[in-house]
């Protein structure tokens, strides 16, 4: 290729990204300059809005006596957010392909300037939008019309026609399902134009609502954290380090992309970007080892979108989440973990059995081999280094806010400055990273130890950024404020510090200015790719606004159970369908949005009436998980599209491909949804270790048996063994449940008198029959922990109950039991928040009893596992 085609090829796909994250306009003069402005001005609002800088210049202005507020509200900062989109959305984004790209028409600034007005619209007329909060006169009727309007076109400019198409229908659904008949299941009432604008752009329930607000709180601070690591050269540092520890293995630069996409994901919102980003270097690099174009690509976006699923910005998902499920970020990180990282572990394994079955070879490595008992001591080594400076960081920072709480802040930034200058002290000794040409005739391996030391002082703002959120416990907005900060002070300052250690005779001031103009550039990368994010928080929200206030989520889930005919399994598999193709062509955060809103109430509700009582934490990572697949799957798969532009295979193959690789993300979301300690949710740290053994181990199994390869390949019978082992380790208590039981059924008529004998703290599952909020007659199973109390009666009402035998009979285990009513259930008790109700009635009641660890099965599927490994072994000898 030469170097003309190559330029080439590597600016169609910029501007692939450019179309698909900031807008695929290049204007000239005033208008570019216009628009590097505002996106500026966006991120210096945001960093304002996020930091506690506006609560301590109030302080002043309130010592000095002045009355000014400088303190915005979060319905304000919405406000405000949204108008920032809106407007750099039109003048970014032509209208059409043909529209012209270096110019912007009179019409769109027309377009971006009513539209930043009316996405401001709290902001003018905050007072009066309070007062007559619910009853929306003429002029919030049509500044809500044209305000929706605008916002679908913006939308439709910048994410295209899926999400506009989807928003179009439930808009339209709201108000000509009033005209339904009533005995049809979606019919509603609610849909006069006045109740329509005031739910979706006079409240903070449609557009405006919790999607938008966590866009504004969350989402930009960790985007813009990402653009400017990428600026300060992070992202050049992660691929190099990959290639440097994985590059000589055995379809070497295959398992490198994976890491280097998982630690590009770790900060970025776009599975596209993280394509275009390592794919330019890691795609090519796995064609020239032996990998087809299909499959370096498909690698390459399984790998990318992997990237959504991995904690801590999980394509801004996480944040949603919080504020969905009601759950500190830190608890959220916990629970998405363990799934993220072995599904990366099992793609790693996925090209060693590519590799392993095609005989492919590593690239060729700088270094020495090392004995592999000095590569497990160096290994060991850091680890006990780690863990020691995490303690005496714990306990040295939580001594100082004892000792001297006033100077807290400023000493940890004196000894923050102190790290960072050691760290560019030693990253000095070792020269600077260069990209290399992927495309060149002869690549030779970057050496690990002076790779890994260039770009020490690249992983300081990171490490701000996770204490802060883990271990101070900050709120997202706040923690990714002090690592952006870090991470400015670094752009600056770190050509100038490499210079002065390096005792180079340059201009230091010309270097620090080239610092500046990096970050100037990475607020402006930064506000112009959350356009897409904020415009499409702001649509979503107008269908999870519809969906508040027409009860569409239980209209839903009674058609779902009726599909599904009761059966759990079927359900899950028609959600994860319906996940999928309601995300197909939306970026993550939209569509995290929009099937959470339609499908995790369809999961949480059908469980209860099957038996299936799940975390609400499981239900949105099982829809997240279906919903980010859209990017891989034909033939809408965005990131697909890419990879193949860069391998030149073709992007149907290489998603169909990439979706077969992704069949281990695929199963997870099942597996967790029945066991639930692959979310570590209530496990101990003992248990928890386990779990990452087995799970780990088990997700490798599944592999080799959909890869069709484990140490040879497989026969049909040791793929089913090998799916039996993986099934027996990621849940145990199926078999272990038909060996021994840990649930005992009693009538309800003795549930008083076993309370009595139970251990507080066990659970104990009530099936229950009655009507839902909708008059339907139902019957759901629901949980209560057993309270304190001296007797039985005592017990029962702890649990906010007054039972009533109504002296008929009900079958139980086909005998007849005396029937026992719900009389009374105590606003706010546990039975309430159980989901429990007056005049229902009790099936029956399943408690704990003594029964076998379902641990025990995990050696037969150790056995499984060695016996095939055993057999095939023997096969290659």
């Amino acid at each position: 290729m030469s170097v003309q085609e190559k330029t080439a090829t590597l600016d169609d796909l910029q501007d692939m990204v450019a179309s698909n994250d900031s807008g695929g306009r290049n204007p000239s003069g005033f208008t570019k300059k216009l628009i590097v402005v505002t996106a500026i001005l966006w991120s210096l609002f945001q960093l304002y809005y996020t930091s506690p800088f506006p609560f301590w210049l109030q302080e002043v202005i309130r010592n000095i006596g002045w009355d000014l507020n400088v303190v915005i509200d979060d319905t304000k900062a919405r406000s405000v957010h949204l108008a920032f989109a809106l407007f750099l959305a039109y003048l970014s984004f032509p209208a059409f392909a043909t529209s012209p790209k270096h110019r912007v028409p009179y019409q769109d600034w027309m377009f971006a300037t009513l539209g930043a007005f009316l996405g401001a619209y709290y902001l003018f007329f905050y007072e009066g939008l309070v007062t007559r909060f619910g009853a929306p006169n003429t002029q919030d009727i049509i500044a809500g019309c044209l305000g929706i309007l605008l916002l679908l076109e913006a939308c439709r400019r910048s994410l295209g026609l899926p999400l506009v198409i989807i928003a179009g229908v439930f808009l339209l659904y709201n108000y000509f399902g009033q005209f339904l008949p009533t005995d049809w299941i979606i019919s509603h009432r609610s849909g006069s134009l006045s109740q329509i604008i005031n739910q979706q752009w006079i409240t903070t329930e449609g557009v405006f609502g919790v999607a938008l607000g966590v866009s504004t709180k969350y989402v930009f601070l960790f985007v813009l954290f990402g653009a400017l690591l990428d600026k300060a050269g992070a992202g050049n540092y992660f691929i190099k380090t990959a290639f440097a520890y994985l590059g000589h293995f055995s379809g070497g630069p295959g398992k490198a992309a994976v890491v280097s996409s998982a630690l590009t994901g770790l900060v970025s919102g776009s599975s596209i970007a993280n394509v275009v980003t390592t794919g330019t270097f890691t795609i090519p690099m796995m064609k020239r080892v032996g990998l087809s174009a299909e499959k370096a690509g498909a690698v390459e976006v399984a790998s990318s979108v992997n990237g959504q699923i991995m904690p801590p910005v999980m394509g801004a998902a996480a944040f949603l989440m919080i504020e969905y499920v009601n759950m500190p970020y830190s608890q959220l990180i916990t629970h998405a973990f363990l799934p993220a990282f072995i599904s990366y572990i099992a793609l790693v394994y996925i090209v060693h059995l590519e590799a392993q079955k095609l005989g492919l070879k590593g690239l060729p490595r700088t270094d020495p081999p090392n004995p592999i008992y000095i590569t497990l001591i160096r290994a060991l080594a850091s680890f006990l280094v780690i863990c020691i400076v995490y303690f005496a960081m714990d306990f040295g920072l939580g001594w100082i806010k004892t000792v001297t709480p006033d100077y807290a802040f400023s000493i940890v930034c004196v000894l923050l400055t102190a790290v960072y200058l050691g760290l560019i002290r030693r990253v000095a000794s070792f020269p600077d990273l260069e990209p290399d040409d992927p495309n060149a005739k002869i690549v030779k391996l970057p050496s690990t130890k002076p790779t890994v030391n260039a770009g020490l002082h690249y992983l300081l703002p990171v490490v701000v950024l996770m204490w802060c959120l883990m271990i101070e416990r900050m709120s997202p907005g706040l923690s990714a404020f002090w690592g952006t900060m870090a991470l400015a002070v670094i752009l600056i300052t770190q050509r100038p510090l490499l210079a002065f250690f390096r005792h180079e005779n340059t201009n230091k001031l010309a270097l620090a200015k080239q610092g500046v103009q990096e970050l100037v550039d990475g607020l402006e990368a930064g506000a112009r790719n959350m356009i897409g994010i904020g415009i499409a928080t702001a649509t979503a929200g107008i269908i999870v606004g519809v969906v508040a206030l027409t009860g569409f989520g239980v209209q839903l889930s009674g058609i779902i159970e009726m599909l599904s005919m009761g059966n759990i399994l079927l359900m899950l598999i028609l959600v994860a369908i319906f996940s999928l193709i309601l995300g197909m062509g939306l970026p993550t955060t939209a569509n995290y949005i929009v099937v959470s809103s339609l499908m995790a109430l369809v999961i949480v509700e059908i469980g209860k009436q099957n038996g299936l009582i799940v975390p609400l934490i499981a239900v949105h990572l099982f829809v997240f998980y279906f919903g980010i697949m859209a990017d891989v799957t034909p033939p809408v798969g965005l990131a697909s599209f890419a990879a193949a532009a860069i391998s030149g295979g073709s992007p149907i193959k290489t998603g169909v491909q990439a979706f077969y690789y992704s069949l281990r993300t695929a199963v997870l979301p099942f597996l967790f949804i029945f066991n639930t300690d692959l979310l570590l949710i209530d496990v101990s740290w003992a248990k928890g270790i386990l779990v990452f053994i087995t799970a780990t181990i088990g997700i490798l199994v599944f592999t080799a048996a959909t890869m069709n390869y484990f140490f040879a390949r497989n026969k049909w019978w040791e793929t089913l063994i090998l799916l039996l082992a993986a099934f027996t380790l990621f849940r145990p208590g199926f078999f272990m449940e038909k060996i021994s039981p840990t649930a005992r059924y009693i009538e309800p008529v003795q549930l008083q008198q076993e309370l009595e004998k139970a251990t507080v703290g066990q659970t104990l599952t009530l099936k229950v029959a009655g009507l839902n909020p909708y008059g339907k007659e139902i019957e759901f199973y629901s949980q209560l922990a057993v309270p304190e109390g001296k007797s039985g009666e005592d017990r029962v009402k702890a649990l906010g109950l007054t039972l009533l035998d109504t002296g008929e009979k009900i079958e139980f285990v086909g005998n007849p039991s005396p029937k026992i009513l719900i009389d009374n259930v105590e606003i706010d008790s546990p039975a309430a928040k159980a989901g429990l109700n007056w005049d229902q009635t009790i099936l029956e009641v399943a408690l704990p009893q003594d029964s076998l660890p379902k641990e025990l099965m995990f050696f037969p599927a150790l056995l499984l596992i060695f016996g095939v490994a055993s057999n095939q072994r023997r096969r290659r000898v």
